[in-house]
Parts: C-alpha cells; structure tokens; sequence
C-alpha cells in the first residue's frame, strides 16, 4: 500500500521515537547500570544502545552511532564488555525501561488498552522492516518482544527508531557530512540537540566543534552567523526527504488508518512522558 501523504511515516516516527529515547534521559538508566557495575552514564549509554549487536569493538560502535567522537568510545569500549556483557546490558536496558515508563505513565497508563493497541501496530508496522545495511535495526530484530505490552511497545518503537536511523546514517554519509558536521547542520536548523548537550554527551571538544562551523562556512551551508544557508537549508529538507524514502516500507506496510491511529496513540504517550519531565527543557534547541 502507497501512503498518499508522503510524510505521515515522518510524522509517525516524530512521536514514536521519544518513546524509544527517553531512556537516554533518564535517572532510572542511570540508576540500574550503576547497580550493574556501570557508573559511568556515557558508558551506561554505549551499553544499552550497542548491546544487541554483541560484544562490538569501538570502530563499530562509532560507526553505528555516527555522530559521537571515537576517542571517547574508544576509552570505553571494548573494555565495557568485561564489566557487563551484552546479555547483562540487554536485561539491565529492559529493566530500567519498565521503571521509566511505570514512572512516565503511571501503573494504570502502561496497564491501559491504548499502550496494547499502540503496541501492536508498531509491531506491525515493524514486520516490513529491513536488516539489510542496517546494523543497529538488525541487532534489535534479533532480540525476543517482551511480554508486558508496555515493554512490546518500548521494543517496537526501537526497531522503528534504528530502522529509520540506519539509514538516515547512509543518507548523511551519501551527503558529504561527517557526524559532526550532521549534528552542527541539524543544530543550526534549531531542530536539533543544542550546542551545549552536543557538547557534553557526544565526546567532542569546543575547538573542533568551531572547526566544524568554520568548515561548514567555508562550504557555503552556514553563514557567517551559524545559520543555515538556502544550500543548507535545501541539504537538511533534501537529506529528510531521503530518509523518508528509505523508511517508507513499515508505514505502508501498516497502511494509512494505522499509520494515523499510531501516531495519535504515540502522539499521546510522548506527551504523557513530556509532561512527567522525561526530557530536559534544554535539549533542543541552538
């Protein structure tokens, strides 16, 4: 089936990524990796997120994240995997999503027949998902769906969120933009991680994230201000609307009546989750 709108997919994956994400935000990821022997919140990060694809070298996860600084990974990994395996940072991940989303929503919100349906049709809409070129999707497809409908959602929406990320990935490296210039481009739209969380999560200095803006200058996609020129402008709507097209297959798969009663169920529980303070206020933004 060919969705008529060509963006509800995009749409779709607007509310349901936060889902997936607000793990990364959370006291209770920290908290349960810590328990685990995982004080470090960077390196409790790089566990939960690489895990499913095993016990990866550095190189790997640095290409799978794309947009984080290598040196910092690699003083992580793989030393990581002697302090917890994956298989420990697979079960510690599901636990600390079960706090967070009790938390978020409540015991009624995560016991709540809209958490089932929203379940299921992110489920299905994942059935038309693809492993191919896709490493972090294809790690997670690997992994059983839990049983708590709010634990299936929480995994649904993961297989949607790293099966649109891998190859949005494809597209910024088909673009000419290292993950560096990614986020800078994607800062400068204003729709982006701000500088300041840029800065402090993802392992990159201040010089090199001025180099990175005088590059992207030099290139004619900024201005001299760090605004987004009509070529960068026209790169960022460009580079979505490839990623669109590679992402299309589990929203047509779904159909349009799924696609937007999804995006109404996840729409409603990523407001839930932002009202209970699941992200920080400064997150987005220049």
């Amino acid at each position: 089936m060919t969705l008529q709108d060509e963006r509800a997919g995009r749409r779709c994956h607007s509310v349901v990524n936060p889902i997936h994400s607000a793990i990364y935000f959370s006291k209770e990821i920290n908290e349960h990796y810590a328990a685990a022997g995982v004080s470090d919140p960077l390196s409790a990060y790089l566990a939960a997120r690489a895990a499913p694809m095993g016990a990866v070298g550095a190189g790997t996860v640095t290409a799978t994240f794309y947009s984080f600084g290598h040196r910092v990974i690699a003083e992580r990994v793989p030393q990581l995997w002697e302090t917890i395996t994956p298989q420990q940072a697979l079960e510690t991940r599901l636990e600390a999503v079960d706090a967070l989303l009790r938390r978020l929503w409540g015991e009624d919100g995560v016991a709540s027949e809209e958490v089932s349906e929203a379940a299921e049709l992110a489920l299905r809409a994942s059935e038309a998902c693809g492993r191919e070129a896709r490493p972090l999707y294809a790690g997670n497809a690997d992994l059983p769906v839990p049983e708590a409908p709010h634990l299936a959602l929480w995994h649904a929406c993961t297989l949607l969120r790293e099966h649109r990320g891998d190859g949005h990935l494809a597209v910024l490296a088909g673009a000419g933009l290292s993950g560096l210039d990614a986020q800078a481009t994607h800062t400068a739209s204003g729709r982006g991680m701000s500088t300041g969380w840029v800065l402090r999560t993802r392992g990159f200095t201040r010089k090199e994230w001025e180099q990175t803006l005088e590059g992207l200058t030099a290139r004619g996609l900024l201005t001299a201000d760090h605004e987004l020129t009509e070529e960068g402008l026209g790169l960022r709507k460009e580079i979505e609307r490839r990623t669109d097209e590679l992402d299309r297959a589990p929203y047509e798969h779904l159909g349009a009546t799924g696609v937007a009663r999804l995006t109404e169920l996840a729409g409603q529980l990523t407001l839930k989750a932002a009202e209970s303070g699941a992200f920080p206020q400064d997150l987005i933004g220049k």
